[in-house]
This record gives structure tokens, sequence and C-alpha cells, in this order.
């Protein structure tokens, strides 16, 4: 089922892995002069330009933008206690993991009588998307949410598109997890008018103000990353995510039904989600598709997974060892990289791009989606690079204060001319010198 690339004879340099390995295709300035006039619109014209885009894309209209307090509440006193339970477990461990992340502040003595101190402030008000297209995502909330509150983020909204058959609400379950989280305001907005009106804020239909954000994260579709894009600036973003990956490194130890459902698990979310698997064992790649046809036929979803497994963006790379398929999975740079090796801890120590890293058979991709602690907002398209995934320093920005006495600044004074004077910026210098004119 999966397409095949045999990289045994020789494993291509870093800049021909990026053109050899499978990729989705995500053009985002493709989508950029549809998502412009709706940025335009709901900058002009706020609300009403908001629901008349959301009547259009949602097939709904609903009567206010924020989703009154009442209606988390019920959410949540009509939510499956199975589901309630696995979502309070899902917090917890998030917010024991969260918790460990925050910063602290730092003051350095330079010199007798000059100090930098590093301070670590929170953006003071944040919008989280959950999305609402061919799943529900109330993991989304917790996801966005734990971090943000760990950081200290004072005031926050959670966008998430309205359903037509929950009367113009999002997903009761989002709305659930929101009042779980101490969530006081929802937005029943979604895509790029969502993006829009927390960038520039609005009156609802009730007269109440949506104040306009600082930043924005969450996961989305191609519409809504182009009003991040559009937008970014005005706003922060946590990245330009595209579809979702993983990658699996595996050698003849692993079993292949594992392998499998995981493939699966990942193809599962949309037909242009990636699972590509990295071997060097060719009985193993075959029984991995073995299983595959098998699976994916039983599965709810089977079309979505089915195209998914059979795109481009889907494959087997096979390669001659697990040094060389390291090699590959660090060009790669997947969003979930599970290692499934002999030894796995340590092949797993020795990778230096990916999101996260899910080590040994039993920790699958779908534990970190729930309730492995970790956050599942992670870069993808190769991004793993050079960027992290959400956490709470994406929530907090590093101010440098710098406080300098006058013998501090009268010691340092010279060397401060100099450069000025080297760069041809003599007024730099003189503000030094200003200072010790009698």
């Amino acid at each position: 089922m999966l397409t095949r690339t045999d990289l045994r004879s020789a494993v291509p340099s870093p800049v021909e892995l990026r053109h050899a390995l499978p990729r989705a295709e995500v053009d985002v300035d493709a989508v950029i002069h549809q998502v412009r006039p709706i940025v335009d619109g709901v900058r002009e014209r706020g609300v009403e330009a908001v629901l008349e885009f959301t009547e259009r894309f949602d097939r709904v209209r609903p009567e206010s933008v924020r989703v009154p307090a009442a209606e988390l509440t019920r959410a949540l006193d009509e939510l499956d206690p199975a589901v309630r339970a696995a979502l309070e477990e899902s917090i917890a461990r998030a917010r024991v993991v969260h918790a460990e992340q925050r910063r602290t502040d730092v003051t350095t003595q330079v010199v007798p009588g000059g100090t930098v101190t590093e301070r670590w402030v929170p953006v003071a008000r944040v919008g989280l998307y959950a999305p609402g297209g061919l799943a529900v995502y109330p993991s989304s909330v917790v996801m966005n949410v734990v971090p943000a509150q760990a950081a200290g983020v004072e005031s926050l909204v959670v966008c998430s598109p309205p359903q037509a058959e929950f009367g113009g609400r999002p997903h009761p379950t989002i709305l659930a997890a929101a009042e779980l989280l101490g969530v006081e305001e929802v937005w029943a907005v979604g895509g790029a008018q969502a993006v829009a009106l927390l960038a520039y804020g609005g009156v609802d239909t009730d007269g109440a103000e949506l104040a306009p954000v600082d930043m924005v994260t969450g996961p989305g579709n191609i519409y809504l990353t182009a009003a991040k894009r559009l937008l970014r600036g005005l706003i922060g973003i946590d990245s330009e995510a595209g579809p979702t990956e993983i990658a699996i490194l595996a050698d003849a130890t692993a079993d292949p039904a594992h392998v499998a459902a995981d493939l699966i698990s990942q193809a599962e979310h949309d037909p242009l989600a990636a699972s590509v698997l990295v071997t060097d064992s060719v009985e193993l790649a075959d029984a991995v598709d073995a299983e595959l046809e098998i699976r994916a036929k039983a599965t709810k979803h089977s079309d979505r997974v089915t195209t998914a497994l059979r795109g481009k963006q889907s494959g087997c790379v096979l390669v001659s060892s697990v040094d060389d398929g390291l090699r590959v999975v660090d060009a790669y740079a997947a969003e979930h990289l599970e290692i499934q090796t002999a030894d796995a801890r340590a092949v797993a120590a020795r990778v230096r791009s990916a999101g996260a890293i899910f080590v040994g058979a039993y920790a699958p991709v779908s534990l970190g989606d729930y309730c492995a602690g970790s956050n599942h907002v992670l870069p993808t398209g190769g991004c793993a690079r050079h960027s992290s995934g959400l956490s709470v320093q994406t929530f907090l920005r590093g101010i440098h204060v710098i406080d300098y006495s006058e013998d501090a600044l009268r010691e340092v004074a010279g060397h401060v001319v100099a450069l000025a004077n080297a760069e041809d910026l003599p007024a730099h210098g003189e503000a030094v010198t200003a200072r010790f004119e009698s």
C-alpha cells in the first residue's frame, strides 16, 4: 500500500533527501488571494462580516459570537462521564508537565554596578484555536490552554467553528473542555474570519466588546494558516501548521501490527495526512503493508485513511541500517516520530529533528495526542529542524532590564564611543559622553 523509496545503496545528502522524501505539498500562497478579502472585510466591518462569512462557509449564523457562560456549564453537565474523566486526566497530566517549563528571572552582574536581568513576562491576551473540521478536538483546547495558563496569561479566548447541528455553537465537547479548564470566554467562529476577529476585535451582536488579542495559537486548515500569515506582526502566531504527519523508524524487532496501527491512526486525521515508515527490514515493510491492507479496510474512516496512505505524502523508505535511518528521519524532521527499534531509548537519544519523539512499543502517538502530558501542537512540514512545539515558552517574552551605575558606565564609555565611531554613528557615543560633561 505504501509507495517505496529505496535508499539502501546510499543515503543522499541532506539537500537531496529533502526532495527525495515523501511530503505533503501545501501552498499557502495559493489561497492568500481568497483569504485577504475575508481579513479585510473583518477589519472594516467587524462582526457583521464575520457572521456573513460564517454563514457562507459553515452554513450557520450564530446569534452572537461569544458563547453564553450557561452554555459552557450545560455542556459540561451533559458530557459523557467517561469523556469527562478522560479530559480531567489529560488536563492533570498536561499541567504536571507544563508547570515545570515556567522560566524564572535571572540577574547577571556584568561588572560592579552593572547588571542585566532577563525578565519573563507572559503575553497579555491570547486567542486559542480548536479546529472543527473532519473531527472534534477538545484535546486541542487542553493543549493550548494549559501552557497559556501555566505561563501566567491573564486573558484568553478559545475560538472554535460554530456547528449547525448545535444551534450555531461550537461542538459541546469543546465547550465542556473549556469549562473544565476554567476558560470563561469562547467565541463561535472558525477559519480565517476567526483569526481576523482575534486580531482586530469587534463588537458582538449584543453590544459587548470582543477584545483583540496579542497572539493566536492552534492548528487549522490552509485558510486559517493563510490568515495567520497575513496578520503576523499585528499578532504573534505559534506556527503555520500544515497537514499532520508521523514517521516511524523501525527495525526487524518491531511488531508490524503496531506499526500499521500507528500509521493508520495518523492517516485518520485528513486525506493529506502523512504516514512514513523508515526501516532497514524489507520483511517488516512487507508485513506492515499486509497489515495496512487489512486494517485500512476495517477502520471507520477507511476512505480517508486509504487516500492518505496512498498519497504522495506517505510512503516507506528502505535504508541499509538504523544509522542511515536516523539520517533520514533527521532530514524529514517529522511532527511525530516513533522509534520502534532494538534499544529504542538509545536510538531516540540520537535524534536531532522531531516535534516529539515516542520511544518504544508502548508510546504510540495517540498517547501523546491525549494523555502523555506532552503537548500535541507541534511543528509540521520539516519545521522541526528549527522550531519547537507549543509550550509555556510560547506565551512568554524575555525582556532584558539594563541597570548601570555612573561608575559602571564611565568605565566602559570609551569602548562604546569607539564602536559608535566605527559604525559612523557618533551621536551614539555622544549620548554616553554627555553624561560626563562638566
